[in-house]
This record gives structure tokens, sequence and C-alpha cells, in this order.
């Protein structure tokens, strides 16, 4: 499935699914889309944390550029909430142009460099403790006596056999610390380094999103603590020992 006309965006079309844009390399699973290696790894892990006693389910996958998109202009217009670092609400209106750029990019990522563009990066709950309607993605319910405490755990120490890690964590990536977010490391690593800043800047070009001009003026800084800015996956750590 091609997410957009390929005369829209002058990138090389096999760059298109590292922006949001293609969808073509993803499978389903459930009612989420996955690239395939990502897919085949993730049920293994379901599996086998259920063993555990652990319902592991996704509340999010892949997500398209549009999608991004939407979520960002929301934000912009104060039709979403905005939350600080510590889940607390933000006065939308108080802020400049460039301190509403800031404050979005602290828990959505900005349209074009979610690593959920890939269909390698998953978030997860526990579906026996909490039910995807109740759930809020916030860090406490990952913490100590959060619902999902247990898996958060169970994923720290086994997430890797499956090929899985947390790309954000603390002081460790341009990201807040995200407890639920998971990458499949095989794929995303690749990835990653195709992504390419002037590429998303052709991309952001043509898309009617808010506060186009100041982003791509910035963009070399953004994409440097929000994309590269991640903590180093285990195959980059084994590598550099």
């Amino acid at each position: 499935m091609q997410l957009t006309a390929p005369l829209l965006v002058d990138i090389p079309q096999q760059q298109y699914k590292l922006y949001g844009l293609d969808a073509q390399h993803l499978v389903a699973v459930g009612e989420f889309l996955l690239e395939k290696h990502t897919a085949a790894a993730f049920c293994n892990m379901q599996t086998k944390a259920a063993k555990y006693g652990l319902d592991l389910q996704l509340c999010s996958a892949f997500r398209p550029f549009e999608r991004q998109v939407h979520i960002w202009n929301a934000k912009a217009s104060g039709k979403r909430p905005l939350l600080d670092a510590s889940s607390k609400p933000i006065d939308y209106q108080s802020l400049t142009d460039p301190q509403l750029i800031d404050a979005i990019l602290i828990w959505s990522a900005l349209p074009g460099a979610s690593r959920h563009h890939w269909g390698t990066d998953i978030d997860v709950f526990d579906a026996n403790q909490i039910s995807k309607t109740a759930l809020q993605l916030i860090s406490s319910e990952y913490q100590a006596n959060g619902p999902c405490f247990a898996l958060y755990q169970w994923l720290v120490k086994h997430a890797e056999e499956f090929g899985f890690y947390f790309p954000y964590q603390a002081q460790k990536s341009g990201v807040s610390p995200e407890p639920w977010h998971l990458s499949f490391f095989p794929v995303a690593q690749d990835y990653l380094r195709q992504f390419k800043a002037d590429e998303l800047a052709k991309v952001l070009s043509h898309a009617e999103i808010s506060l186009q001009s100041q982003l791509v003026e910035r963009l070399t800084e953004l994409v440097d603590h929000y994309v590269f800015y991640v903590a180093p996956s285990p195959a980059e750590s084994q590598y550099d020992t």
C-alpha cells in the first residue's frame, strides 16, 4: 500500500518507508501493521510473555506520515493537550512558536521523523492489568505500583532475546524516556542509517503542517536531537566493545 503519490515528493521511492509514506513492506498483526521481521519477532515474544502471566499487546505500531501530521497539527492548535516531561499540562497559548515546537516534541515525534513510520517500533502494554482504552501511556503506568510495571521489568530482562530494545532512555536520547516503546533493532538500525534530513525537508515542504517554515529552518538540529540521538542498540553496544 503506497500512501503518497510518488511525484509529490522528490526523493527515491525506496526511501518512502523511512518517512511514513509507504506501507508496502508491512504485514498485519491484528489491527496493526508491522515490518515483517518485526512482526514475527513480536509474536514470538508475545507467546513467551504469556508463559509468565503477561498479556503483551500492541497499542501502537506503524503510523503513517498523514496520521503524525494530524497529531502534530492538533497539538500546535491546542486541540490536543500538551504535557511537560513530568506529564503535567502546559498552557499552549503562553508559548512562542519555537517554544511550541519544543513542547510538542517532548512527547510527539515530528512528522516524517517518527520511528513508528518504519514499522519496526511498537508501544506495548499488559492487557491483563489495564485495558487499551484506559491506557494513557504515561511513565507512572510502567513504574512500581503501575499496571504495566511487571511487564516492563520482564521486557528489560527478555526483550533483547527477541531483537527488541528501548530506544528512548533517560540521558541517552533526545526523546523523553518511554518504557512502553520498543524497537526491533536488527531492522531499525539499518533504517536509521538511511535516514536523511534533506529528504525529510522535501517531505515537510509538501505537507500541510503547522509551523512548517520554523521546522524546516531548524531541521538539522531537530533531526540530530530527536532522530539520531537515541540509546545505542544492543548490536551497537556489542560492536563497540
